[in-house]
């Protein structure tokens, strides 16, 4: 009798976990590029089954350079997708895209202008040397930079993604992404370089956002609120707790991701302030506030990069952030 009990109870258990299992809303997550620390709160929130707790079966979909995720979404492919900053946002509302940014995981935009060590001082310093910028970047933060303290066209050369001019003139500055560059240099070149991370010299743009279209929102909120704060879980236990099985993920989804990469970008995230910092060190990560979106919409404008006729706050949505979620798994 006390066997034919546990295996009714064990019977009741395996259905109740499959009805479980049956429960969960399959969504999906793409990415703006190949799998990298960079995304590992989405991947914790996987691995660790956060995501599951609220009701969600999420699938990070990885972007790369012949993948266009945020396309795909559009098209109704995935739901939800990792924004880049918030002139992609700008310019889906021109546009008349229907995508709004739920959420802002990034604080501080990570890109930096590197230089050989000693040679810069201050961001303002930067105006004597010869930079190399990409034209996204000419046309976008670069055009913020002439505007804001006084950069020249002439003194910009075109990145092509060669870090091999820059280490053989110490003249040379070059842009890069916190995580990436710096490391290039240091392997390659075999010294630290100097870096400026024009977040903190006023490019105030949040990046890596969470983004969902407007239909999602209105007819999905709970979807959308399990998905962002579980997200910020995520974020927290990655950056703070045990990452080796979201970090596992990764490589297996990027085999060119190495541990000593993963390792330095965490350490430069967490340095830099570039998940928690600003408002999130209050309101919790992913936060969006509007007086942030308006004080770059504004800088846009007078950089000539965008026109001031863009319903701006239409870009973004609030309401899913910024009430703390997660802040207790902040550890240290």
């Amino acid at each position: 009798m006390k066997t034919r009990t546990l295996l009714l109870a064990g019977s009741a258990l395996c259905a109740g976990a499959a009805a479980q299992a049956q429960d969960l809303v399959e969504v999906s997550y793409g990415t703006n590029w190949v799998a990298q620390a960079e995304h590992g709160g989405f991947y914790q929130a996987v691995a660790d089954g956060t995501y599951e707790e609220c009701g969600l079966d999420v699938t990070v979909v990885p972007g790369g350079p012949q993948v266009n995720n945020r396309a795909l979404m559009l098209a109704g492919r995935i739901d939800y997708h990792m924004g880049g900053d918030l002139l992609q946002a700008f310019n889906a509302v021109k546009e008349g895209v229907p995508v709004v940014s739920v959420a802002a995981i990034f604080q501080k935009h990570p890109q930096v202008i590197v230089t050989h060590p000693g040679v810069a001082e201050s961001f303002e310093d930067l105006k004597d040397l010869t930079l190399l910028i990409g034209d996204n970047g000419y046309q976008s933060f670069y055009q913020w930079m002439i505007a804001a303290y006084g950069f020249t066209p002439e003194q910009r050369e075109p990145y092509t993604f060669n870090p091999a001019p820059f280490l053989a003139d110490e003249g040379m500055g070059m842009q890069g992404y916190l995580s990436s560059e710096p490391y290039l240099v240091e392997k390659e070149g075999g010294f630290t370089p100097d870096t400026f991370l024009i977040a903190d010299a006023g490019y105030s743009t949040y990046a890596t956002t969470i983004e969902t279209m407007a239909d999602t929102i209105e007819n999905k909120p709970e979807e959308v609120t399990c998905f962002v704060e579980g997200s910020i879980k995520g974020w927290y236990n990655y950056l703070y707790g045990d990452n080796s099985a979201a970090n596992e993920m990764i490589m297996s989804d990027n085999p060119e991701m190495t541990q000593d990469k993963i390792d330095f970008a965490i350490e430069q995230m967490k340095a830099e302030g570039i998940v928690v910092s600003g408002d999130a060190e209050e309101m919790g990560i992913g936060v969006i506030t509007e007086e942030k979106v308006g004080d770059f919409y504004t800088k846009m404008v007078e950089a000539g990069v965008i026109e001031d006729d863009i319903d701006w706050q239409a870009a973004y949505d609030t309401q899913f952030v910024g009430k703390g979620v997660g802040m207790d798994l902040m550890t240290q």
